[in-house]
């Protein structure tokens, strides 16, 4: 028998991931969703194409009133009433342009037991529709009503709340028959999220051509190893070589390998260089001939001894002995790649060589000299001042 699920929850932020496994279980269990949602905003976990999302605006929701009211009066006076009683004006009105459009639904859902909930309690007299709520925490101990919950609570078809403790508390503060209420936890793919050991690649840079990203993702592509992970840390540069490397990721079909960070700094920038088994940088000349000077990142990485693979770049050749790869050469990336993943000894005594390089050459002493140069300048103008405005003859 299939089932139409209408669903009250916020999409304030785009669905909590929790709701948004939830709802695609239903549907993998041959439900239809339509998503009813008291707040619209796009987050990191948005509606499925498959999942119609009814939205709503003031004006048409005030509007509608009218037409409900001349359909139904003495439905809508009698909830008006109920309503207005409870101080729920603004559940009422959005229940009855919620409902209006609840037709093909088989039941309804609210999701958390606040104003989603309240809504759902006057869907469901409107409708005659069977009611279901899952309660989580919060609502139970600041609700946003506490008498219109006790009020849906007891005309809802269906309790579900997270955990045993939860129920216990219905029972106690809501005189709820715990008989009438259903423990179901938050769900996990298990599957998904599981322990697994994986070989992480890091690249930390400006999405720019220059960078490489995209001859990194064809050599992961070439390896077709599923234990790789490639960590990506950077975001658009605001320059003209910018370089849409999620969509690269995309097209050459890596997006499950590859994980975006966004821009990073501070301890949290340390906490991927630390977690990292391989840096890359697949440094090249952009197609207008502009080349890298050397990339801070590499200093980074190197400092904090980590092996890295790189390309036969302008300076890099001079100060990285290895492991290198000829620009562009995807190949020979997934090549070095495998050598290093093959090695965890290799991996090692590289990443101890960097450091070694890294301490050599990389440390605050380049910044104290540079520091000195200045204070030399300063110091040899204030001894002998430059002269302004001086003549000058040009020789003949």
């Amino acid at each position: 028998m299939a089932l139409h699920i209408a669903v009250i929850a916020t999409m304030k932020y785009g669905l909590d991931h929790f709701v948004y496994r939830e709802l695609s279980v239903f549907m993998a269990e041959g439900a239809t969703i339509t998503l009813y949602p008291t707040k619209f905003r796009l987050g990191l976990y948005n509606a499925r194409k498959e999942w119609p999302v009814q939205r709503w605006n003031r004006l048409a929701v005030i509007l509608m009133q009218p037409y409900f009211f001349l359909r139904a009066p003495l439905q809508y006076s009698r909830l008006l009433r109920e309503a207005l009683s409870f101080d729920a004006l603004v559940d009422f009105v959005l229940a009855w342009y919620f409902a209006h459009h609840m037709a093909e639904a088989d039941v309804i859902y609210s999701i958390c037991g606040d104003h989603k909930f309240f809504i759902g309690y006057f869907c469901k007299q409107i409708t005659k529709k069977p009611l279901a709520v899952t309660l989580h925490a919060y609502e139970l101990y600041e609700n946003p009503n506490p008498l219109l919950f006790v009020r849906a609570l007891n005309a809802c078809d269906q309790i579900i709340t997270v955990t045993e403790y939860n129920r216990e508390l219905l029972a106690g503060e809501y005189h709820i028959d715990p008989s009438l209420v259903e423990v179901i936890r938050v769900s996990v793919d298990v599957e998904d999220y599981r322990p697994a050991e994986k070989f992480v690649i890091l690249i930390v840079a400006f999405f720019d051509e220059r960078k490489g990203h995209e001859v990194l993702f064809k050599a992961v592509k070439q390896l077709a190893q599923e234990d790789i992970e490639v960590w990506v840390v950077g975001g658009d540069s605001g320059r003209s070589r910018e370089v849409d490397v999620p969509g690269l990721a995309a097209q050459l079909e890596v997006e499950s390998q590859v994980a975006f960070f966004g821009k990073l700094s501070g301890t949290t920038l340390k906490a991927v260089y630390q977690a990292c088994d391989v840096f890359c940088l697949p440094c090249r000349k952009s197609n207008a001939g502009i080349a890298e000077g050397f990339p801070t990142v590499l200093m980074e990485a190197m400092a904090f001894g980590k092996p890295v693979i790189t390309t036969r770049h302008v300076e890099i050749p001079r100060i990285v002995p290895e492991v290198l790869v000829d620009e562009n050469d995807a190949e020979g990336l997934a090549q070095a790649i495998r050598q290093l993943y093959n090695s965890k000894s290799l991996r090692r005594s590289l990443g101890e060589k960097n450091r070694q390089i890294a301490e050599a050459l990389f440390t605050s002493r380049n910044a104290e000299r540079t520091a000195k140069i200045l204070y030399d300048l300063s110091s040899r103008a204030r001894i002998a001042p430059r002269r302004v405005g001086a003549s000058f003859t040009h020789p003949e």
